[in-house]
């Protein structure tokens, strides 16, 4: 239990457990003593509390900035791009968990065709962001996937591997070096980091489908469980 409390955020826990023992206190007073010493008893709910509070708290902020967070840089998308359900990725091409995701990803996509994939750069990896900027760029050429794949393929971000994806996906390089070096690409980053701010992230892969909001490489299950629940509004 020490050990568990640890690695949870100190104001997060002091929450919840202030939560708690009100509603112990409340309990106590309403005949709910067994209900109490149960709690009591089974301390190890404690991670599901918190995950369901945070995931309250996301929907909460979600609601703030959802049409942003769904609208996509023009390009910036996996799958469909007139799909009918969208999940939204925070993702960064230096990031281990995000290049896991790409299977899962395109594994959902391949299953269905109703879906449409918004891709959000986030670079939070030294070198991550000239391979973010590079991506914008191929969106605007209509070689976003091409890039993303590629860029994945070639391991983490350095002007070598950002080149060789780009030619990869047949870019025009000059016009692509062109954009990347543009305010206009500075200002999607950063639009992206605010939002990440704003819905409470803290690392990549982050996700939004429909009013969930969670964030990992939770494996292709998962992703697959909230697109359906996405598709029937949930």
């Amino acid at each position: 239990m020490n050990r568990l409390l640890a690695l949870l955020p100190t104001a997060l826990v002091a929450l919840v457990f202030g939560f708690l023992g009100a509603w112990l206190f409340a309990l106590s007073g309403l005949g709910g003593a067994a209900t109490r010493d149960w709690l009591l008893a089974h301390p190890e709910i404690l991670p599901d509390m918190v995950e369901a509070y945070q995931a309250n708290e996301a929907g909460a902020r979600l609601a703030d900035v959802s049409d942003e967070v769904h609208r996509p840089f023009p390009g910036a998308v996996l799958g469909n791009p007139e799909g009918s359900v969208t999940l939204v990725e925070f993702t960064d091409y230096g990031c281990t968990f995000c290049r896991q995701s790409v299977a899962d990803v395109k594994a959902l996509v391949a299953a269905n065709p109703d879906l449409r994939v918004v891709m959000r750069e986030w670079p939070i990896f030294e070198g991550s962001d000239a391979a973010a900027r590079m991506a914008l760029a191929a969106a605007r050429q209509g070689r976003y996937t091409a890039f993303h794949d590629a860029m994945f393929a070639h391991g983490p971000p350095s002007e070598a591997t950002i080149r060789i994806a780009a030619e990869a996906a047949g870019l025009d390089m000059e016009a692509a070096r062109a954009f990347a070096g543009s305010q206009a690409a500075a200002f999607e980053i950063q639009k992206n980091r605010e939002l990440a701010r704003q819905l409470g992230f803290d690392g990549t892969p982050s996700w939004v489908a429909g009013t969930r909001v969670f964030a990992g490489a939770i494996g292709r299950e998962r992703l697959a469980e909230a697109v359906e629940a996405a598709r029937k509004g949930a």
